[in-house]
């Protein structure tokens, strides 16, 4: 006997309503044919990686951003169509994206 049974020996006269299943998720972001560049830079002696060439929308490419923040628990932002994190994380971010199913060139170093 499950659940559902003993809840209708409990309660007769209740109906019960059907729970509608999962939504897809809705942060869906465009995937392109062409890669991404990864590349490493350093500016005022600080170590940072610029993520560029994403020929999406601005608004999938700042969630992408705001994503990849939050998984590396770094800080960062965007400005002109690049997206700008804080550390050397090349190899971390191109396992994140390529697990997105985005295509990643490193370039530098």
């Amino acid at each position: 006997m499950d659940l559902q049974d003993q809840l209708k020996n409990l309660f007769p006269d209740h109906e019960s309503k059907e729970i509608p299943s999962e939504k897809e998720p809705e942060n869906k972001i465009w995937l392109q044919d062409d890669p991404i560049i990864c590349k490493y830079e350093k500016r005022k002696g600080k170590p940072i990686t610029i993520l560029e060439g994403y020929t999406g929308a601005d608004e999938d490419f700042k969630k992408l951003a705001k994503e990849l923040k939050t998984k590396l628990s770094v800080g960062g932002s965007f400005k002109d169509d690049r997206i700008i994190i804080q550390g050397d994380y090349r190899d971390k971010i191109m396992v994140i994206l390529q697990d997105k199913g985005f295509k990643v060139k490193r370039v530098g170093g």
